[in-house]
């Protein structure tokens, strides 16, 4: 079957991952889920200020008070990164964090830890499972949105703390590692119900995952992002000293 000369070819769509802020941000859907995004991004980075900070007075010595002091000061700012780029996509930042405020506040109620090791163990385990989501979500975002979220993602040093404090405590006292063992796993179930109930109840972030604005990412590839991330706590539960 030959083709008309006056025909046109279909014009070739252009991945949004391949697309800057301007030209993504057209399409309302796709704003709409970046401002979740870094709305959710916001209040974790500052609930996780909060958290080290509070986990600070928990330290059983000077030098490691002031090491989770140095570690809250760059959630902070990391916190300060995403509420200037709200500002400057012209949404108030505070609105953007508010809808996500109440299950992270909920989440960390429900984990909170009873000694210094628990409160180790909770940052370098839930922070990474939050980071490894995000970064899944990331390669799927607009190059501008793209590098902000994995310039905030950036690790504040907690996770070779954490893991050097933690194997210590270990070799000092072995039984320890059983009851972190525990509390890991049930951090690692409480933070993917709490991942998959924040993007349930929001539209936008939902679209994202499972196609739409999202370039193709269908639900069988959210069963697969679940799994790495899985995979990626039982390494570090190794790294840790601990059984997954």
């Amino acid at each position: 079957m030959e083709t008309p000369d006056n025909a046109t070819e279909a014009p070739a769509i252009t991945r949004i991952a391949d697309q800057d802020w301007t030209t993504a941000s057209a399409q309302p859907q796709y704003r709409a889920a970046v401002v979740d995004l870094l709305g959710a991004l916001a209040y974790g980075e500052l609930a996780a200020f909060e958290r080290l900070a509070e986990d600070a007075k928990l330290a059983p010595t000077l030098a490691d008070k002031a090491e989770l002091a140095k570690m809250a000061s760059a959630e902070f700012h990391h916190f300060e990164r995403l509420t200037e780029r709200l500002t400057a996509i012209e949404v108030e930042p505070t609105g953007a964090m508010e809808p996500f405020a109440r299950a992270l506040d909920e989440f960390h109620r429900q984990t909170a830890p009873s000694d210094w090791l628990e409160g180790l163990v909770k940052a370098y385990v839930g922070d990474s499972i939050a980071s490894d989501f995000y970064r899944e979500v990331a390669v799927r975002l607009d190059s501008d949105t793209r590098s902000l979220v994995l310039g905030v993602l950036d690790d504040t040093g907690h996770g070779n703390f954490a893991v050097e404090k933690v194997r210590a405590a270990i070799e000092a006292e072995p039984r320890v590692g059983g009851r972190l063992a525990l509390w890991a796993r049930r951090l690692m179930g409480e933070a993917l119900s709490q991942a998959q109930r924040v993007v349930a109840d929001h539209d936008a972030l939902s679209t994202m995952l499972v196609g739409g604005v999202a370039d193709g990412f269908d639900l069988a590839e959210v069963g697969r992002m679940f799994s790495r991330i899985t995979e990626a706590h039982t390494k570090r539960m190794a790294a840790l000293g601990l059984a997954a």
